[in-house]
């Protein structure tokens, strides 16, 4: 498990995303994660709208579904769901920024919460599916991330989580100035292996069913990130303000760095299937 030098808290990742609130939707968009480019010729839009659908796919998701959508962001995937699936969500962010925002869109069957998932008050046994898309590397309790999705999720519960993950076996320099300084600057607790995340899974009482790496279909976002960030500096006051005196500006500095990662493959990005029972006949 990498860990930076300094620990990130769950008030430090709120006030991260508060702050950069205005840079997210410009720079990333509302879904606030990655695209996943099939053709490579979709729009960058297509593709983040592709890895929520992925994601539902992996899920086998039925109308009328309970569901969960664990970093929930600003709501846009639990509201993409939720009109193409036609399932109920409830969303949990810690950002009041974003849920704010979330709050500005209403939709019926999503319901997004300002909260911490490792206390999200559901009671036991109460969703048919859940999924976490970049948001576990969020969360110093890993093992207490797993657990509560394990709890929440009735017998025969489904579980995508996609993450952010780290090479296996990774060490030196792809340590020292990639991961470590990527888990600083985003303020992430720590970047888990393949191997990590799965035994996590399996110990919280999951099966492991899939698992699929889209590194490589998905390290463009990057690019495209860093372009508008760029254009956003020239044309907005807000960003450059930002840019040069935000208490998160050390953020910037993970957009070169994160295209380094995926390119020298110190950083992966996993999507991990995940059943309650040892054998769920939807899946």
């Amino acid at each position: 498990m990498i860990i930076p030098a300094s620990s990130q808290t769950t008030a430090a990742v709120a006030d991260h995303y508060d702050e950069l609130d205005p840079i997210y939707r410009r720079v990333w968009g509302e879904h606030v994660h990655h695209g996943l480019w099939t053709t490579g010729r979709e729009s960058p839009a297509q593709a983040v709208d592709a890895l929520s659908e992925t994601v539902a796919d992996r899920l086998h998701l039925r109308p009328g579904e309970e569901c969960v959508d664990i970093g929930c962001g600003y709501g846009s995937t639990a509201r993409q769901l939720a009109a193409s699936r036609g399932v109920r969500v409830t969303g949990f962010t810690l950002s009041a920024g974003q849920a704010e925002y979330a709050a500005s869109r209403p939709m019926d069957g999503v319901d997004v919460r300002l909260g911490d998932w490792l206390v999200n008050g559901l009671a036991g046994a109460s969703a048919d599916a859940a999924w976490a898309i970049e948001s576990s590397e969020h969360m110093e309790d890993k093992a207490g991330f797993f657990g509560e999705a394990h709890r929440v999720l009735a017998p025969g519960g489904r579980f995508v989580v996609c993450a952010w993950l780290a090479e296996t076996g990774a060490g030196g320099w792809k340590v020292r100035h990639l991961l470590e300084p990527i888990c600083r600057e985003g303020r992430l607790p720590s970047m888990g292996t393949r191997e990590e995340y799965e035994a996590l899974a399996e110990a919280a009482g999951f099966t492991v069913i899939g698992y699929e790496d889209v590194s490589r279909r998905v390290a463009r976002t990057w690019t495209i990130c860093v372009g508008r960030f760029l254009k956003a500096l020239l044309v907005d006051r807000e960003t450059r303000h930002l840019a040069a005196r935000g208490r998160n500006r050390v953020f910037m500095l993970s957009l070169p760095r994160l295209i380094l990662a995926y390119r020298t493959g110190a950083m992966r990005y996993g999507i991990f299937t995940l059943s309650k029972t040892g054998q769920d006949t939807a899946l």
